[in-house]
């Protein structure tokens, strides 16, 4: 659901599952809606406190461009009172304060966008440069 609960729960859960296969040695990388600052910050420090790396990337892009790649018409929907409790039309969007890369995907390609990750995780050394093994 759309509820704040049923979007904590599933962000919390989705946190563990990360943490699970962080912790068994997997580079992990989750996409979610994610719309609270606390929430994020459970995720974050699920990690921390198990001594794992966690590398936060807000996806910024406007509402107005959101609405546009809407292929299930949610937001449509959601203007139209169907679906209440969605993210940037009636209930907010805290956008995060210390994300460790921010890819403004209205500027970016998905090109563009994906290169900038794989250099955080190189840079972090997280991911061999090409042409290294770990």
């Amino acid at each position: 659901g759309f509820s704040a609960a049923d979007r904590t729960e599933n962000i919390r859960r989705i946190g563990e599952v990360a943490r699970l296969f962080a912790d068994a040695g997997l580079l992990t990388i989750a996409s979610f809606i994610s719309p609270y600052r606390s929430d994020r910050a459970l995720v974050r420090s699920l990690h921390e406190q198990a001594g794992l790396p966690f590398l936060e990337v807000f996806v910024d892009v406007p509402l107005a461009v959101a609405e546009s790649r809407d292929p299930k018409g949610l937001y449509r929907k959601a203007r139209a009172g169907e679906i209440t409790g969605f993210t940037g039309i009636d209930d907010p969007y805290e956008p995060p304060a210390d994300a460790e890369l921010v890819l403004n995907t209205h500027e970016l390609t998905v090109g563009e966008s994906v290169h900038a990750i794989v250099e955080a995780l190189v840079t972090r050394g997280w991911l061999p440069a090409a042409g290294e093994t770990h």
